[in-house]
């Protein structure tokens, strides 16, 4: 059982995340690349929700084909191109993850490989096997 650290000494989570997850001996550690909003047939949307929720999608499919799924996410960490973009982003991460919630970490970058893209998110997951 992960345990989870919000010391009161510590300003409280902005989001729905938590500042410190402890992952047990023996888990097993999937990390995952960054993903990016597009889809099998390289068709990419136009606003970073639908980006997002591809990219959680595909770290979903990923998940799944390791044996896991998002209760043994550890970290997130997502990267968007815009600072108006938080919200939306915020709110797709926060339909997936599940508790106890993720450490995360939300950068603003200055683009990605191609202009298009909007927001990439990566992961880890741990789960005792």
């Amino acid at each position: 059982m992960k345990r989870v650290f919000n010391p009161p000494s510590v300003r409280p989570p902005f989001g729905q995340y938590n500042h410190g997850l402890l992952v047990p001996p023996g888990a097993s550690l999937l990390v995952t690349s960054g993903q990016l909003g597009i889809r099998p047939d390289d068709s990419i949307p136009d606003d970073v929700t639908g980006q997002a929720e591809l990219c959680f999608e595909a770290i979903k499919a990923i998940l799944e084909e390791a044996g896991m799924s998002f209760a043994d996410v550890v970290r997130i960490s997502g990267f968007v191109t815009r600072r108006e973009d938080f919200a939306a982003y915020m709110a797709v991460r926060d339909r997936y993850t599940l508790e106890p919630k993720p450490v995360s970490t939300l950068i603003v970058v200055g683009g990605f490989t191609r202009p298009e893209f909007l927001v990439e998110v990566e992961v880890t997951a741990a789960k005792l096997v």
